[in-house]
C-alpha cells in the first residue's frame, strides 16, 4: 500500500526460511527478490543479496547422520564432521564426492543468480578445480575470469602443478587453453613474477618465449661482467630451449602442419641466428669476466651492454671487448666477430675506441688499433685515416710527438694535410702539400697560406707566398 520496495522483506523472509532449514520455501521467497546478472562474465561475485545466501549456506555444517548405534558411532560422527568441512562435502573411500543438499543449494543459487566468476570461485574454494575449469570452458568465459577465479588462487595456494596437470588431462594438446595461458603469461609479466612465468612457459612447451625469459634472467640487475659470469647457466638454458624448438619444427614439418596456435613461432634461420648470438655472448662473458677478475677492466658504464640489446648496445659490447683486454689485440678478434655477425658500422666502433684511448692518453695503442683494423682484411682504404680524423676533431691537446706519429701513420697525403691543418701544424701541412702533383699542390698551398694569414703565422705565410 505504501509503495515501498518489497525486495528487502522477501530477502529477510527467504533467509529466515533458510535458517529454519526449509530450502524449498526459501527458493520461492528469493525468487521474488533476486535477479540474474546482466552480464554473466562481469568480474564480480554478483549482488550482495546472492553473496549473503551463499555465505550462509557455506557456513552451515551438516554432519552426516549415523544410523547404527554402536560404540564407534560418535567417532564416525566426528570423522564425518571433519571430512565435510564448512561445505558438508563427504569424501567417500572410493574417492567420489557426495554432495549434500546444502552444496546443491549453493549451486542452484549460483547458477540462477550468480556470475561465472562466482561459480568458478565457489568450486575453487572447495577444491573442485576440475569443475571450475570445465565451467570456464563450457561458458567460454573471458581470460580475466580465468586469471582472477582460477589462476591467481592456484599459484597463491601452491597448486600451480595441480592446475597444469588438470589442464593437460582435459586437453592434452592445451589448444583449448591457449587464450587463457597467454593471458596468464601477460599477467605474470606485468606483475614481474618471472619465475612463475618461466615455469608456466616450460609447461606450455612455448620454447621461444621461455628462451626470452631466460635472457631476462641473465641480463636483469647485473652490474658487472663478473656477475654475468655467474649467470652463464641461463645462456645454456636459452640454447637448450631453442634447440628443442628447432627439433619440434623439423619434426612437425615432415608431418601434417601442427596447430601451434598459441606458442610463439620463429623461422629456423632466426633460431639459428639466436643460437649464434648466445654462443658469442658466452665468449664475450668469459672474456670480460676474466678481464674484470685480472683487474685490466677500466670502463665503468652505468648500464651493462650485452648482445641481446639493440645495435647501439651491441656496438658498446664491441668497444668494451677491445678496450678491456691486456692490449688491443687481445679482444679485437671477438669484437671483430661481433661487428661481422651483426653487420654493425665498424668505423663508428673503431672511432669510439680510439677516442677512449685518447682520453686515457694511450697513443701507442691507437697505432695498434689501426694495425688490427688494416690487417682485418675488410677495412676500406681510408678507414684508418678516418678514425684518426674523427679523433682529431675532439682532441687538440695531443703531445706533439704522439700527434706526429699518428698523422704519419695515415695512408693518404690528402688526409695528412687535412689532419695537420686541423691541428694548426701549418708548416707540416705545407711540406706535404708541395710534394703533390703541381696543380693540386698550388690549391693546397694557397689554402695553407689563407690559414696562416688568418692565424697570424707570418713565417708560414711568407714561405707559401715565395713557393707560389
Amino acid at each position: 500500500k505504501s509503495g515501498l520496495d518489497p525486495g528487502g522483506a522477501w530477502h529477510a523472509w527467504g533467509m529466515a526460511c533458510l535458517k529454519a532449514g526449509n530450502l524449498t520455501s526459501a527458493r520461492e521467497k528469493f525468487n521474488r527478490c533476486l535477479k540474474p546478472p546482466m552480464d554473466l562474465n562481469q568480474l564480480n561475485h554478483g549482488s550482495r543479496l546472492v553473496q549473503d545466501v551463499i555465505q550462509y549456506l557455506e557456513s552451515t555444517v551438516k554432519p552426516v547422520l549415523i544410523t547404527d548405534d554402536d560404540y564407534f558411532a560418535t567417532l564416525r560422527e566426528l570423522e564425518a564432521t571433519l571430512r565435510t568441512r564448512s561445505l558438508s562435502l563427504e569424501v567417500m573411500c572410493e574417492g567420489k564426492i557426495q554432495h549434500n543438499s546444502y552444496y546443491q543449494e549453493c549451486l542452484f543459487y549460483l547458477h540462477s543468480y550468480g556470475t561465472n566468476l562466482a561459480i568458478i570461485s565457489f568450486y575453487m574454494r572447495h577444491d573442485c578445480m576440475r569443475e571450475a575449469l570445465l565451467h570456464l570452458l563450457n561458458k567460454e568465459s573471458p581470460s580475466e575470469v580465468f586469471i582472477e577465479g582460477i589462476f591467481v588462487p592456484s599459484y597463491e595456494s601452491g597448486k600451480l602443478h595441480m592446475l597444469e596437470n588438470l589442464l593437460e588431462t582435459i586437453d592434452p594438446g592445451l589448444e583449448s587453453w591457449g587464450v587463457y595461458l597467454i593471458a596468464a603469461c601477460k599477467y605474470l609479466q606485468r606483475k614481474n613474477y618471472y619465475h612463475i612465468l618461466y615455469e608456466l612457459q616450460q609447461f606450455m612447451k612455448d620454447h621461444v618465449r621461455a628462451a626470452m625469459t631466460c635472457i631476462r634472467f641473465f641480463t636483469h640487475g647485473a652490474k658487472s661482467y663478473t656477475e654475468l659470469g655467474g649467470k652463464q647457466t641461463w645462456l645454456l638454458k636459452i640454447k637448450d630451449h631453442l634447440k628443442v624448438y628447432l627439433q619440434e619444427v623439423s619434426r612437425s614439418s615432415g608431418r601434417k602442419k601442427m596447430a601451434f596456435t598459441f606458442r610463439k613461432k620463429m623461422s629456423a634461420t632466426d633460431v639459428s641466428r639466436h643460437i649464434n648470438t648466445v654462443d658469442l655472448q658466452m665468449e664475450v662473458t668469459k672474456f670480460l669476466h676474466q678481464c674484470e677478475s685480472s683487474g685490466t677492466s677500466q670502463m665503468t658504464d652505468s648500464s651493462l651492454p650485452t648482445l641481446f640489446g639493440n645495435n647501439n648496445m651491441k656496438m658498446d659490447v664491441a668497444c668494451k671487448v677491445i678496450l678491456e683486454g691486456k692490449n688491443i689485440e687481445e679482444g679485437f678478434g671477438i669484437a671483430f666477430r661481433v661487428l661481422q655477425d651483426f653487420q654493425l658500422e665498424a668505423t663508428e666502433v673503431y672511432s669510439k675506441v680510439a677516442k677512449q684511448l685518447l682520453k686515457q692518453q694511450k697513443y701507442s695503442e691507437i697505432q695498434q688499433l689501426l694495425k688490427c683494423v688494416n690487417e682485418s682484411g675488410v677495412a676500406a682504404k681510408n678507414d684508418g685515416d678516418n678514425i684518426i680524423l674523427n679523433c682529431l676533431n675532439e682532441f687538440k691537446n695531443i703531445p706533439a710527438e704522439d700527434l706526429d706519429n699518428l698523422i704519419q701513420d695515415m695512408d693518404s697525403d690528402e688526409n695528412k694535410i687535412q689532419a695537420y691543418m686541423m691541428c694548426n701544424k701549418l708548416r707540416s701541412a705545407y711540406l706535404v702539400s708541395v710534394r703533390q702533383e703541381k696543380a693540386r699542390a698550388v690549391q693546397l698551398v694557397q689554402h695553407v697560406r689563407q690559414l696562416a694569414e688568418s692565424s697570424g703565422d707570418h713565417v708560414v705565410k711568407a714561405i707559401c707566398a715565395q713557393w707560389l
